[in-house]
């Protein structure tokens, strides 16, 4: 694999999946996201990375407020 590749594949498993999760809210496909926001990044010089990483902690910090636990003893 090429170095575009495993970069590629390091960051759709290891990473946020704000846009991937957003996409679904939205009820859209998930490439046409990422290009919007790729070319939203070009456009407004890179501060659209600050809102995906204020979106990415703010999902995070959903997740461990909203997890949903079986049974009282899963403490």
């Amino acid at each position: 694999m090429s170095f575009i590749a495993n970069t590629r594949h390091f960051l759709e498993v290891r990473g946020f999946n704000v846009l991937s999760r957003f996409a679904d809210r939205l009820g859209m496909r998930t490439s046409g996201v990422r290009l919007f926001f790729v070319y939203i990044s070009f456009f407004t010089l890179g501060l659209s990375f600050g809102l995906y990483l204020t979106l990415a902690f703010l999902l995070r910090l959903k997740d461990m407020i909203y997890t949903k636990r079986s049974s009282v003893f899963d403490l």
